[in-house]
């Protein structure tokens, strides 16, 4: 089992590893790549002298873990790849991990001894101090002695200097009752004019220098070095002696000035940093989130796992480059992650070991459309082959997936055989839209001549046969492109109705000047008239038939049938012959009158 839960690897990626051997590479000299070269590092520390950096022990430690983390999870993969129970598992012993706490135990103890002696000598430094303030205050208060005692109170205060740290707590408040007694001190110090001024003086060009200090600091870009540069100076500025009462206040506000500028800055740093980790957690959060709120019920195919796999990869990818989130949620937003993700690949990993079965039945059933594909490829039924292998293609799609090996091979081997079909099809069409095409001009070429003859005021005989002859020869082309199809009829059935009126209407009127010419006296008129009766009759009979017919075969043909064509060409014909005839029966009556 592992030591820390805050070690624990995510599945199939080492989140923010790179950035912790990052970290230790910024407090260590030596590269550090495995188990090996932490705890020559940490053995290299114990033997110093100098107490070992906090921070660099904190890096390794993690480091440590981290590596050994990766060893857990290899073994504990490999273990469930070669069939093993995940709940089983256990981890391997590492000999490295006994030798790293031995070590990191020595220098901690190492370390608390040193703290240990830092306290009782700052407690220590706290006393001396105490005692020279209230040894400052005696010869404070005795004015009368003042001058006297000048060089034991430059003496007290040498000793005050050379005394070091002290308890934190108490650092602005023993500073403050130094400065209170050394300022009480100087004010009823009883020196000569000019000694004193000497003095002040020498304290000013000390304290001046410690202001220009501090406002350098001000552009110093590092700011936790500027920070802690700042309180080595305010130590010195402390320990320097005063200056004239008068420029007291205006020294020390200029000193503050400066210090105020460099904390702000100091406090504005953490704030960044507290505000981008909290970036960084509202972004994980949501990572987590995307992650926790996969649809697994809509994970069918192949397709759908590999696509979510990506995104998973892609979102732990992105993880790496987000930095830590704050302390106290840091290790829990990992868990949380890596709980997630670990959620995801088990159920990956049980989706396709039920999936494993009915891959075999789908790899059947695709060799046999495959092999009904490859039947069909010559064929020359190309409509009907064309559907049914659209339709095989749609069911190829319902079919499941097959084991990834035999994905592709099985896939080319069927679009191969579709895409021949569809090739040959294609090659067969461009033939027949060629054709078409040169049967389109013979037609347009048809129409061109009827057209010129269609100019003639009065058409010929011949006109009519080279007609008929032209309609022949248009009912023997073949079919033109479908979309050109009703327009060109049009254009045809247009030219030859015109040139069947003029036809009609020339002959009409020939055929009646003849009846005028060749009708006498001696002809029976009554005779004539009523055999012209009869056949006015038959025609208008015959029209009534054909006009019948076209309307049954208008309600049961489409419409441009070149039957019904024909049928309205004889009734125009009837129709014509019929006026032919009513004009020839008024010949006649004209002529009984006469």
């Amino acid at each position: 089992m592992m030591d820390s839960n805050e070690n624990r690897p995510l599945t199939e990626v080492a989140v923010q590893e790179a950035a912790e051997v990052a970290a230790v590479a910024e407090v260590t000299a030596t590269p550090i790549q495995s188990k090996e070269d932490v705890i020559a590092r940490l053995q290299a520390l114990n033997q110093q002298e100098e107490p070992a950096d906090k921070t660099e022990l904190d890096a390794l430690k993690q480091t440590f873990y981290r590596l050994r983390n990766a060893e857990v999870e290899a073994a504990r993969k490999s273990f469930e790849e070669n069939g093993g129970n995940p709940e089983a598992f256990v981890s391997p012993k590492d000999e490295s991990e006994i030798q790293f706490k031995e070590i990191m135990g020595s220098i901690k103890e190492k370390l608390n001894a040193l703290k240990a002696e830092e306290e009782q000598e700052k407690l220590e430094n706290l006393e001396k101090k105490l005692a020279i303030i209230e040894r400052m205050k005696e010869l404070a208060e005795s004015p009368e002695e003042a001058n006297k005692a000048y060089n034991e109170f430059k003496k007290l205060q040498a000793e005050w200097n050379e005394i070091k740290n002290i308890p934190a707590a108490k650092v602005n408040e023993i500073w403050k009752s130094y400065q209170l007694q050394t300022e009480k001190f100087y004010d009823l110090l009883k020196l000569n004019h000019e000694f004193r001024e000497y003095d002040f003086k020498k304290n000013l060009e000390i304290k001046l220098g410690l202001c220009e200090a501090a406002e350098k600091l001000t552009q110093e870009e590092d700011v936790i070095s500027a920070f802690h540069q700042l309180q080595k100076l305010h130590q010195e500025f402390r320990e320097a002696g005063p200056v004239a009462k008068e420029q007291r206040e205006e020294i020390w506000n200029r000193f503050k000035a400066a210090s105020t500028i460099i904390n702000r800055r100091h406090q504005q740093h953490f704030e960044e940093i507290k505000e981008r980790e909290q970036r960084n957690l509202d972004e994980k959060t949501v990572i987590c989130e995307i992650v926790e709120a996969m649809e697994y019920d809509k994970m069918i195919t192949f397709q759908d796992w590999h696509d979510k796999t990506e995104e998973v990869l892609a979102l732990q990818a992105k993880w790496k480059t987000i930095g830590f989130a704050p302390q106290k949620m840091n290790t829990k937003i990992f868990e949380r992650f890596r709980t997630a993700c670990d959620d995801f690949f088990k159920r990956k990993a049980d989706h396709f070991k039920t999936l494993k079965g009915s891959m075999n039945d789908n790899l059947e059933k695709k060799k046999q459309m495959c092999e009904k594909a490859e039947s069909l490829k010559d064929s020359t039924d190309w409509k009907a082959t064309a559907d049914i292998l659209t339709k095989l293609q749609k069911e190829w799609k319902e079919v499941g997936p097959v084991a990834k090996k035999f994905s592709e091979p099985i896939w080319k081997r069927f679009v191969t055989a579709c895409d021949y079909f569809f090739e040959q099809k294609s090659k067969a069409e461009a033939v027949h839209r060629t054709a078409e095409q040169e049967n389109l001009d013979k037609k347009k070429t048809i129409i061109e001549k009827l057209n010129a003859i269609n100019k003639e005021e009065s058409p010929s005989e011949k006109s009519g046969n080279i007609i008929r002859e032209l309609m022949k020869e248009w009912n023997s082309i073949g079919h033109v492109p479908f979309k050109d199809k009703d327009k060109i009829y049009k254009q045809y059935r247009t030219v030859v109705d015109a040139l069947f009126d003029k036809l009609n209407l020339s002959a009409s009127k020939k055929k009646l000047n003849n009846f005028k010419s060749n009708i006498n006296k001696e002809t029976n008129l009554l005779r004539e008239r009523e055999k012209l009766v009869r056949a006015y009759e038959n025609m208008k009979s015959e029209i009534k038939t054909y006009e019948n017919n076209i309307g049954f075969l208008t309600s049961s043909s489409k419409k441009g049938n070149s039957l019904v064509s024909e049928l309205n060409r004889k009734i125009d014909k009837l129709k014509a012959d019929l006026e032919l005839i009513t004009q020839k029966i008024a010949v006649i009556d004209e002529s009984i009158k006469e």
